[in-house]
């Protein structure tokens, strides 16, 4: 029975359905990319602590990182813990790594200050010089964790079933605003209690719109339906800022 829940979500008649964001189409984004054809498209991933970022970080890097350029900058409060996990899983070369050790609450480096974040990006950039993708991951931080779109260009915001079925519904910027929200771990659901059907439609009820993902990286360690909206970010990066000059 757990298996039926992946790659799945919910609408509000109560049927599952394939995963309903059209990957033709982005969320809202009020900021354009960068002018440079040669800049990378940055993807923020935020969350709750335990929620599953680094996972989903290396299971993009593992599917992705033979079709795209892509590198990793990490943050944690006073460690380098989530890189050193990336690095010793052999995800990605360890060049492709940059770890921001934030020093307060996740969000001052994610949104408030993202100079430590901008400097870790630019030293990617100027170490691959053909970068297509940076994942910009956040510490663990609570539902108001957003990410300043001068770091990010899109957001995936990552919850899990073991926080509970009542955290869409919660609200917060993280949940109602980011331009893909994951709802990690289901296979997980019966065991803690959570009730995927109302989970996923309060997240729907929540963000309009807005995509909404829910996945198990035990049933899918590639996480495949992740991939494919990263695919198409990257995409319409590239059809918007047009052929690099280089």
């Amino acid at each position: 029975m757990q298996a039926e829940h992946q790659h799945h979500v919910h609408g509000q008649g109560g049927h599952r359905h394939p995963v309903d964001f059209d990957p033709t189409a982005a969320g809202p984004d009020p900021f354009a990319p960068a002018a440079s054809g040669s800049r990378p498209v940055r993807i923020g991933i935020g969350g709750p602590v335990g929620s599953g970022k680094t996972a989903l970080t290396a299971a993009l890097c593992r599917t992705l990182g033979a079709e795209l350029e892509l590198a990793v900058v990490t943050n944690d409060i006073y460690t380098t813990e989530d890189a050193d996990f990336l690095r010793q899983a052999g995800v990605l070369d360890p060049g492709r790594i940059e770890a921001v050790q934030t020093g307060a609450c996740p969000h001052t480096a994610i949104r408030d200050d993202i100079t430590a974040n901008l400097d870790a990006v630019e030293r990617l950039q100027q170490r691959y010089a053909s970068l297509d993708l940076v994942l910009v991951e956040s510490g663990g931080d609570n539902l108001t964790a957003v990410f300043s779109r001068g770091l990010a260009d899109v957001q995936v915001f990552v919850v899990d079933v073991a926080g509970g079925d009542k955290v869409p519904r919660k609200g917060g910027p993280g949940v109602t605003t980011a331009d893909l929200l994951v709802v990690n771990k289901v296979d997980l659901a019966e065991r803690v209690g959570a009730d995927m059907a109302v989970m996923l439609a309060d997240a729907h009820r929540m963000r309009g719109e807005l995509a909404v993902l829910a996945q198990s990286l035990t049933e899918d360690p590639a996480a495949s339906a992740a991939a494919d909206w990263v695919r198409r970010q990257v995409a319409e990066h590239r059809a918007a800022v047009g052929p690099s000059a280089e």
